[in-house]
């Protein structure tokens, strides 16, 4: 517990540490965006991260990378600059194929993209299959996704994108297009000072002191507007009072810290499991009950900012199911203390974030205003957050099985023993599981009648989540009744995962349909689908490998 407390403490006050530094006013500059206030820090990185599919801007190689606030306000102060520059990201290679682009190469700029009359015929069949409300396919989402960066681009260089001034007796911001004369002034000097600043970074003959000073002045620019913005609507200007704590949330970035430490937990467990060391367990645990407190940290910033449960997209159940998942992990391995429990749940809470971390055009890590169905934040922790802690232990119990069959490939009588403790590690997650599953389906029922007015209406997402607890229900009774031995529950615990995936991923992502419509998204379904294909095939192999090492 003491190395834990001391790994956070330093942890904490490095980041506290980093962020207290000249010229980053700028950041705390706060905007009206996607129906709520955040800083600007967040917006920039938010609309680079959609054009350019990284939060921060790289040109080349031989040259440093660039930050959003930087690179997002030079589109509205030097639009031209950008014009034959790398900017715009797409990765579809059937939609490459068609517009004449190499498939190696990943960002492209305005005149590659839009200018062709290739371009200008796929817009027209998109905007064909729109009108008749056919459903999209990857391809041409992947279309709408350039559409979208390109209107995102153009707001943004004529300043009409960013609204950044309240006005008195109106729920809307004014952009920089629709400053009044005095604002407009004030924000002229922001830009004379953000000029000044970047002119000499590039600068070579520029000294450490005259940097400071450039610095203190672009500071002291935004410092004035912000002055002249709370003139306008004092009370609207006390809305922006949580901007400096999202800024300290992106500066850390909790989740990505957290899964570092679940990193060499599972290292240090691995090493124990499989050498069987008698010690080092004390490490094992500080480092993944420091990952767990980032993680839960995390979640703290989001209730804060958001204030509601942070169960609201694809992107918070991943992260709140990757903590579900630990958080069973270390209630079982308490009552066992067969190490293994740990070593899965920091395997599948890694898993869980690292997904949710690097798949930001799927899975929408931004903080956003719920959906008027939702807008209740009983009913989100009574119904969702149940709901998905529930994915969490099907995770769980999905990773010990994966553990448990690589010990049948390798050799199922050596490794018997083993091969017990974690069959007794799925039967429990999924207990587990199907405990928090029924009672969530049954409160969605009761949601659904007070939102929708019927109980049941046999909706895609409640019809798959009640699909996932008959399959999982018919597990735990094959395994009572002794249908199913170890491989039998070991298998079960990886395939019956699928049906997880379908109800969570599946109807959101592939089918796209039904009332439960505020948590649909598009991508990822070539990955999602060859991760449960490969699953299956080793389930056939392990499966395949134990008979032959039985004797005939």
């Amino acid at each position: 517990m003491k190395q834990f407390l001391f790994f956070l403490t330093i942890l904490l006050g490095l980041q506290f540490q980093a962020r207290a530094k000249e010229g980053d006013r700028l950041r705390y500059l706060p905007v009206q965006d996607a129906g709520r206030i955040k800083p600007f820090d967040t917006f920039a990185k938010e609309t680079l991260e959609l054009i350019y599919g990284k939060k921060t801007y790289k040109e080349s190689e031989s040259k440093p990378s660039v930050e959003a606030q930087w690179v997002v306000l030079t589109w509205m102060l030097a639009p031209e600059s950008w014009a034959k520059r790398p900017l715009f990201e797409v990765k579809h290679h059937d939609l490459l194929a068609q517009l004449g682009l190499p498939k190696e190469q990943k960002h492209f700029t305005g005149e590659q993209l839009f200018q062709s009359e290739k371009f200008s015929n796929l817009m027209q069949d998109l905007q064909n299959k729109r009108e008749s409300k056919e459903k999209l396919t990857p391809f041409y989402q992947a279309l709408q996704r350039i559409e979208n960066q390109f209107i995102l681009f153009r707001e943004m260089a004529s300043g009409r994108l960013l609204k950044i001034y309240p006005v008195p007796n109106s729920d809307t911001w004014l952009s920089i297009a629709e400053l009044p004369p005095e604002a407009q002034t004030s924000f002229l000097e922001i830009s004379k000072a953000v000029a000044n600043y970047l002119g000499a970074q590039t600068e070579s003959s520029t000294t450490a002191e005259q940097k400071i000073q450039l610095e203190k002045a672009l500071d002291a620019a935004v410092t004035h507007f912000q002055a002249k913005a709370k003139q306008s609507d004092p009370a609207k200007y006390e809305l922006t009072s949580k901007v400096e704590t999202e800024v300290l949330y992106n500066d850390i970035h909790p989740f990505r810290i957290a899964y570092l430490f679940y990193l060499l937990s599972a290292l240090v467990l691995l090493y124990l499991w499989i050498r069987n060391a008698p010690k080092g367990m004390a490490i094992a645990w500080g480092l993944l009950l420091t990952g767990f407190s980032i993680h839960t940290l995390g979640f703290i910033f989001r209730v804060y900012l958001a204030e509601r449960p942070p169960v609201s997209n694809m992107y918070e159940t991943v992260v709140w199911a990757s903590w579900g998942t630990v958080l069973f992990s270390i209630v079982l391995e308490l009552f066992y203390k067969f190490r293994v429990m740990l070593l899965a749940g920091s395997l599948m809470g890694l898993f869980a974030l690292v997904i949710a971390d690097s798949a930001p055009a799927i899975l929408d890590p931004s903080l956003q205003p719920l959906e008027a169905v939702l807008r209740s934040n009983y009913w989100l922790i009574v119904h969702v957050m149940t709901i998905s802690i529930s994915y969490a232990a099907f995770l769980l119990a999905f990773g010990l099985g994966d553990l448990g069959l690589i010990y049948y490939v390798i050799d199922a009588k050596k490794y018997e023993d083993r091969i017990q403790k974690i069959t007794t590690g799925v039967y429990r997650a999924m207990q587990i599981g199907v405990g928090f599953l029924a009672p969530g389906i049954i409160l969605g029922g009761i949601w659904a009648d007070y939102s929708w007015g019927r109980f049941w209406g046999w909706d895609p997402k409640e019809t798959w989540a009640l699909i996932v607890l008959l399959g999982y229900i018919v597990v735990l009774h094959a395994r009572l009744v002794g249908w199913l031995k170890n491989f039998g529950t070991l298998a079960s615990g990886v395939i019956t995962f699928s049906l997880v995936i379908m109800a969570w991923y599946g109807v959101n992502f592939v089918l796209g349909a039904g009332l439960h419509s505020y948590g649909f998204g598009a991508g990822g379904i070539e990955y999602v689908s060859i991760f449960v294909l490969l699953h299956l095939l080793f389930v056939l192999y392990a499966y395949l490998t134990n008979r032959l090492q039985k004797p005939a």
